[in-house]
């Protein structure tokens, strides 16, 4: 990523075609691509901000990755779990 400005990225969640049903017709998951996203890098306790190095990496893996989740709120959760920031926006 090199030296993006980590407070401007925006979300887009492009929501595949990809939808997982179960055996009696029923929606199980949905499968998102992250394509941007804005994460909020700082820790309440004393707004000491990640450093950017280990921004680059959490974006990194996250961008691209194809995510299930229920919706779009349950993807935040997941999200925000598997990482430990919160997520500023998501589109």
């Amino acid at each position: 990523m090199g030296q993006k400005d980590h407070w401007h990225k925006v979300a887009d969640l492009v929501l595949m075609a990809l939808v997982s049903y179960g055996g009696r017709g029923h929606l199980l998951l949905m499968q998102f691509q992250v394509t941007e996203i804005e994460f909020d890098f700082t820790d309440d306790l004393d707004d000491v901000a990640l450093d950017v190095e280990s921004q680059d990496e959490i974006y990194d893996e996250v961008l691209g990755q194809i995510w299930e989740a229920d919706d779009e709120e349950d993807l935040v959760e997941e999200i925000t779990c598997a990482y430990g920031w919160c997520i500023k926006f998501i589109d």
